[in-house]
C-alpha cells in the first residue's frame, strides 16, 4: 500500500506542504487534491499524516460523515502502524433549544479534546461545526483527566470531588464505566477507554498500589504502574459556576432552580461567566488541515448560522438568558482567516470551482469506488481472477475471523492464491505495525490479501494497480458483517438524508395522510415544553404537524419530470383509495409475472438445431474480430437457443461493445429455421439505426427485414402488417408500435428488446406474453436495477460484455460549471479535428435560443436542432443529415440518448446535467467514443451552490465510471 505514497501527484502535494513559511504569521502552503473518492480521501489522509509526522485534522460536513471516516481511518492507521485516530463530534443540539448536550456526545468530546490538548493526537476527525466551536484552553481540557501513578501523594477528598465534577457516579460495587466507590482505604474507579476498572490501595495520602480487577468477580487481576482517569463530560459540574448561572436564570425565568444544581441547557450559558476564546486547532501546535469537500463545509457553516441567528433573536424576545452565537461559533470567514496560518489540503471528488480558501496548486488523483458485487460470488471471483492477471494487488477487508474463513475457503476452492495478512504480521520480527504496507508494497506477490478492517467500502486505484474491497462491496448488505460497536444513533437517522435537500414548497408523502406540501419546521410550546415539528400543508390549507421523532412516517415525494402532484385532503378517503389501488395493481402484476415465469420454465420451447454452413458463413462475414466477452455471450445465446425451454437472457455491455452483433447472430439462426424475429427499440431513431444495420449485415442472405415506426407511412405499415401475418417478413424492427393489437405474427420465435430500461414493465412483459414459448433476448448497457437483480439472483441468465473493441479509448468525462468559454473551446477543439458534436439541452422551449448562442460562439459550425415534438419527417431529415455529415453540431434534447451510432461524434456537452438520472447520463455519454479517437463528455452544471447532494452523487458516479465496460456497475450502483 505504501507505493501509493510514491505516486507523482502525492509526492508533489507533499513537497508543497513541506515548504517552510517565512514566519509564523505568514500564510502557509495549501493544495487542492481532486479525484479522490470518500474512501480514498481517508486513505490518503493517513498516508499524508505518516509522511509529514504532524497532527492532521480531518474536517467533514457532519457527525455521520465523521464517524464513517473514522471507521475507514482506524483501519488504515492500524495497517500502516499509525496512532488510532480520535473523534471530536459536534454538539447534537444548538445553544438556544433549552436542552443539554447528549451525554455520549459530551463524553466523546471530552475524551477527544483531552487527548488533543495532551499532545496524544495523530489524526483528529471532526465535523466542521466542531471545528467552528469556540472552546476552553488546552490547559482546561488537560485538567479534566487525572493521571495517577504508584507512589503518588493525593488529596482523597479533592480527587473524589474531581471525579464527581467530571461525570463519575458513586456506585458500590463498581460495575460500569463512569462509576467509582470508596471502601476504607480502597478506591475503585472505572475510567472510559480502560480495559478494566482499577483499584487504588491507599495508605494515608499515598497510592500504595494500583491493580486492575474483574467487574464480575470483583477480584484483582494484576498490578499496573499507573492509571489515567478520563472525564465523562466536557462541562465540569462546579457548584460555584452553577450558582452564578442559576442566579442569572432566576432573574429572567419564573422557574426556580436549586442554587448550584445543574439545569437543562446550563452548558450553553457558560460564556456569560467564562468567555470561550479557543478552537480545537488551538489545542495543539502545528498540524495540517485536510478539508473534505471544502465548499460543502462552507455551506454547512452558513446553514448553521442561518439557524443560530433567528433562534438567538427569538430567545432574546422571550426574555430568556442567551449568549450571542458568535461567542459559541466562528463564521466561515473567521475560520478561513485562522486556517490560512496552517497547511491545508482541500480534497474534492469533483473539481467544479476554484479552491474554497485561496488559490492553490491542484493535484489530480485517479481513484474510483470499488466494484460492488451484491453477494454474487461468481461475479466476484471472475473480477478477482481478471485483476490478478493484470497484476493488481487485491485487499479484502473483513470484520471478523468468521468472515475471513469464508473468504479463504471460497478462494481456495477456486484456486485463487491468497494470504492472511495478520499471519504475516505475527511472523514479522522487526516489531513495527507496518506489515500491511510492506506486504502490499511487493508487486511480485500475485495474490489476494485478507485482513481485518471496518471499512465498509473500498477503493480502486488504477495507476498503482490496487483494489481494496470492503464488506459492503462484497455482500448484499452491510448486515453480512458486524459493525464495531458504537453508541446507537437515533431511530430516525436513516431518514434524515432524504430530508437534507428538502425545501419549503417541496412535496412529501405521509404514510397515513398522503401527499402534502412541506412548509418548514415549526416550534410549538405545550404545557411548558417546546418541541419542533415538520409543518405540512394539505388541500384547503389544512395543516399537519409531525413531530421530528416520527419522521419515519414521511418521505420526500419523487415523481416523474419534477411534476407537482395534487395535494390530498386531510381526513379524506382519496389517499386510502390510492393505496388500495396501487396495492391491488402491484399484487396483480406480481401474480402475473410469477405465472408468466413459471409457465416459461415449464413450457416446451424451440430447440434450434446446431450450426449449419449458412450460420458459419454469416458469422465469417463479421468484419471485426470478436472480443473474448462477446464470444462468450455468443456461445451463451447459442446454448440457450439449442435447449427445449424458452431463452430469457440479458446481454449487458457498454454501448458499441458488440451487443447488436450477438443479437444479429441469434436473429439469423431463428430466421433460417423459419421463425420470425421481433426487434423492439425504445425510440424511432434507434429503430431506424437498427433497421439500417440489420439490412447491411443481412444483405447477402435471403432474409426480409422490415420496420414499423413513424418513419413509415400508414400505407407502408399496413403492407408490412399484412406480410408479417402471412409469414413473408422474417424480421420486423420497431418501437412500441410492435405491441399494438393489430400486429399479428405468423410464427414468432425470437424477441429482442434493446435498452429495456426505457420501457415500462407492462410493455416488456406484454411482449413476452405474446408467446409463452418465445425466446427473449434483452440488450442493455445499464439495465434497470429490477432487471439486473433478477439476473443476479438467477431468475434470468446474464452475459456481461466488458471487453472493449481493439483500440477503443475510454471517454474523458469533465464535470464543470456552464461557461461560454468552455463551450466554445470544446466545440472548436472537436471541429478542428474534423469531428461532430452533440449539445444536449433538454428544454424544447429554449432549444432555439441555445442554438443561436452556440452559433455565436462557433461561427464555423453547421448547426441543426432536434427534439421529440418535431414532425416525424422533419426529425428524420435532421438525423440523416447529421449522419451524412451535412451538419456537424446537433443541438438536441435527450432524444439522442438512444440515437444513431456515428463514429465521427466524439464530443458531447450536456447542459443542466444535474437534472438527469444516472442511467440517462450514462446513455447520453455513450453516444460518443465509438471509434479509436479520444472522446470527451462535458457535464455542465450551474453554480456549485445550486447542486443538491443527489445530483452531486450522480455526477460523481458518472465521472468515476470512466473505465471501459462500466455500464454494469452503473446499474449496480442504483440497486
Amino acid at each position: 500500500m505504501l507505493e501509493i505514497a510514491e505516486a507523482p501527484e502525492f509526492r508533489g502535494m507533499l513537497r508543497e506542504l513541506e515548504r517552510p513559511a517565512p514566519d509564523a504569521e505568514q500564510p502557509r502552503e495549501r493544495v487542492s487534491a481532486c479525484g479522490l473518492t470518500p474512501t480514498a480521501k481517508t486513505l490518503y489522509a493517513v498516508l499524508l499524516r505518516r509522511a509529514l509526522r504532524k497532527p492532521l485534522f480531518y474536517v467533514t460536513r457532519s457527525n455521520r460523515e465523521a464517524e464513517q471516516a473514522l471507521d475507514w481511518m482506524e483501519t488504515w492507521a492500524r495497517w500502516l502502524g499509525e496512532p488510532t485516530p480520535i473523534l471530536i463530534p459536534a454538539h447534537d443540539i444548538r445553544p438556544y433549544q433549552g436542552l443539554s448536550p447528549h451525554a455520549d456526545i459530551s463524553e466523546k468530546r471530552a475524551l477527544g479534546l483531552g487527548k488533543l490538548a495532551a499532545g496524544q493526537a495523530g489524526i483528529v476527525v471532526l465535523p466542521v461545526a466542531a471545528a467552528a466551536n469556540r472552546l476552553e484552553s488546552a490547559e482546561f481540557y488537560r485538567s479534566l483527566a487525572r493521571p495517577i501513578r504508584q507512589g503518588d501523594a493525593i488529596e482523597l477528598e479533592e480527587l473524589l470531588n474531581h471525579l464527581e465534577t467530571v461525570g463519575y457516579l458513586r456506585h458500590d460495587p463498581v460495575e460500569m464505566v463512569g462509576q467509582f466507590s470508596l471502601r476504607g482505604g480502597i478506591l475503585d474507579v472505572y475510567s472510559p477507554e480502560a480495559r478494566r476498572p482499577v483499584r487504588l490501595d491507599l495508605f494515608g495520602d499515598e497510592v500504595e498500589s494500583i491493580r486492575e480487577f474483574d467487574v464480575n468477580t470483583q477480584r484483582s487481576v494484576g498490578p499496573v504502574e499507573s492509571a489515567l482517569l478520563l472525564p465523562l463530560t466536557e462541562f465540569p459540574v462546579r457548584k460555584e459556576l452553577l450558582g452564578e448561572l442559576s442566579a442569572r436564570v432566576r432573574e429572567s425565568e419564573t422557574e426556580i432552580f436549586a442554587p448550584g444544581e445543574p439545569f437543562a441547557g446550563w452548558e450553553f450559558l457558560v460564556p456569560l461567566i467564562t468567555p470561550l476564546a479557543h478552537t480545537a486547532l488551538d489545542l495543539c501546535e502545528g498540524g495540517v488541515l485536510f478539508l473534505d469537500e471544502p465548499l460543502e463545509l462552507r455551506k454547512e457553516v452558513e446553514r448553521l448560522w442561518s439557524l443560530l441567528e433567528p433562534e438567538f433573536e427569538q430567545a432574546i424576545e422571550k426574555g430568556s438568558p442567551a449568549v450571542p452565537p458568535d461567542q459559541f461559533y466562528l463564521r466561515w470567514e473567521e475560520m478561513a482567516g485562522l486556517w490560512a496560518r496552517r497547511s491545508v489540503v482541500e480534497a474534492e471528488e469533483l473539481a467544479l470551482t476554484k479552491p474554497a480558501l485561496a488559490a492553490a496548486p491542484r493535484f489530480q488523483f485517479s481513484t474510483r469506488p470499488a466494484p460492488r458485487f451484491h453477494g454474487n460470488l461468481s461475479l466476484f471471483l471472475g473480477e478477482i481472477e481478471t485483476l490478478l492477471r493484470q497484476e493488481y494487488r487485491v485487499v479484502l477487508l473483513t470484520t471478523g475471523s468468521g468472515e475471513a474463513e469464508r473468504l479463504t475457503e471460497l478462494l481456495g476452492e477456486h484456486a485463487i492464491p491468497f494470504q492472511l495478512a495478520e499471519r504475516s504480521a505475527e511472523r514479522s520480527k522487526d516489531g513495527g505495525g507496518d506489515w500491511a504496507g510492506r506486504s502490499l508494497g511487493d508487486p511480485a506477490v500475485p495474490c489476494c490479501w485478507i485482513g481485518q478492517g471496518a471499512a465498509p467500502n473500498g477503493v480502486l486505484i488504477p495507476p498503482q494497480r490496487i483494489l481494496i474491497l470492503g464488506n459492503q462491496d462484497l455482500f448484499e448488505t452491510s448486515e453480512a458483517a458486524a459493525r464495531p460497536s458504537r453508541p446507537a444513533g437515533s431511530k430516525i437517522s436513516t431518514f434524515l438524508s432524504d430530508f437534507r435537500d428538502l425545501l419549503p414548497g417541496d412535496s412529501v408523502v405521509h404514510v397515513e395522510h398522503g401527499i402534502g406540501r412541506f412548509k418548514g419546521l415549526k416550534e410549538i410550546a405545550h404545557e411548558g415544553l417546546t418541541m419542533e415539528f415538520m409543518d405540512l400543508e394539505y388541500q384547503d390549507a389544512a395543516r399537519l404537524y409531525v413531530p421530528l421523532a416520527r419522521l419515519d412516517l414521511v418521505q420526500k415525494y419523487r415523481g416523474l419530470d419534477g411534476a407537482k402532484p395534487a395535494l390530498d385532503r386531510l381526513g379524506g378517503v382519496s389517499w386510502g383509495r390510492t393505496k388500495a389501488r396501487v396495492r391491488k395493481a402491484m399484487e396483480d402484476m406480481a401474480e402475473e409475472l410469477i405465472k408468466l415465469y413459471a409457465e416459461r420454465e415449464t413450457a416446451s420451447g424451440i430447440a434450434f438445431a446446431g450450426e449449419d454452413h449458412w450460420q458459419q458463413e454469416f458469422e465469417a462475414a463479421f468484419e471485426y474480430e470478436e472480443t473474448p466477452d462477446q464470444q462468450t455471450a455468443i456461445e451463451d445465446v447459442r446454448g440457450d437457443m439449442e435447449k427445449p425451454v424458452p431463452m430469457d437472457r440479458l446481454i449487458c455491455g457498454d454501448v458499441g461493445y458488440g451487443k447488436t452483433e450477438v443479437a444479429m447472430r441469434a436473429t439469423f439462426r431463428a430466421a433460417t429455421h423459419s421463425r420470425q424475429v421481433a426487434v423492439l427499440a425504445p425510440t424511432t431513431v434507434l429503430a431506424f439505426q437498427h433497421y439500417e444495420t440489420f439490412r447491411r449485415r443481412f444483405a447477402a442472405f435471403p432474409i426480409r427485414i422490415e420496420m414499423l415506426s413513424r418513419f413509415r407511412t400508414a400505407a407502408q405499415q399496413k403492407a408490412v402488417l399484412r406480410d408479417l401475418e402471412a409469414g413473408k417478413v422474417d424480421v420486423v424492427i420497431g418501437t412500441h408500435r410492435l405491441l399494438s393489437k393489430d400486429v399479428q405474427f405468423h410464427d414468432l420465435g425470437l424477441v429482442i428488446v434493446d435498452e429495456e430500461q426505457r420501457f415500462g414493465v407492462r410493455h416488456k412483459e406484454r411482449l413476452k406474453a405474446m408467446k409463452k414459448s418465445v425466446d427473449v433476448l434483452s440488450l442493455s448497457a445499464t439495465p434497470i436495477p429490477r432487471t439486473l437483480h433478477m439476473s443476479l439472483v438467477g431468475l434470468r441468465n446474464m452475459s456481461l460484455i466488458e471487453t472493449p473493441p481493439r483500440d477503443r479509448l475510454s471517454i474523458q468525462t469533465v464535470v464543470a460549471p456552464f461557461s461560454e468559454a468552455l463551450v466554445q473551446t470544446a466545440i472548436e477543439q472537436e471541429l478542428e479535428r474534423g469531428g461532430q458534436v452533440y449539445f444536449v439541452h433538454n428544454r424544447v422551449d429554449s432549444l432555439p435560443g441555445m442554438a443561436v448562442l452556440i452559433q455565436k460562439l462557433a461561427p464555423q459550425a453547421r448547426i441543426a436542432t432536434a427534439h421529440g415534438q418535431m414532425g416525424e419527417r422533419q426529425l428524420e431529415k435532421v438525423m440523416l443529415g447529421f449522419l451524412r455529415h451535412e451538419t456537424n453540431v446537433l443541438v438536441a434534447t435527450t432524444i439522442i440518448e438512444n440515437g444513431l451510432d456515428i463514429p465521427l461524434v466524439n464530443t458531447i456537452l450536456i447542459n443542466r446535467a444535474e437534472r438527469l438520472g444516472l442511467a440517462e447520463l450514462y446513455q447520453l455519454r455513450g453516444r460518443v467514443g465509438r471509434s479509436n479517437r479520444r472522446a470527451y463528455a462535458y457535464l455542465l452544471v450551474p453554480e456549485e451552490a445550486e447542486l443538491t447532494h443527489e445530483a452531486r452523487h450522480r455526477l460523481s458516479a458518472l465521472k468515476e465510471f470512466t473505465e471501459l465496460g462500466s455500464g454494469f456497475r452503473v446499474a449496480a450502483l442504483d440497486m
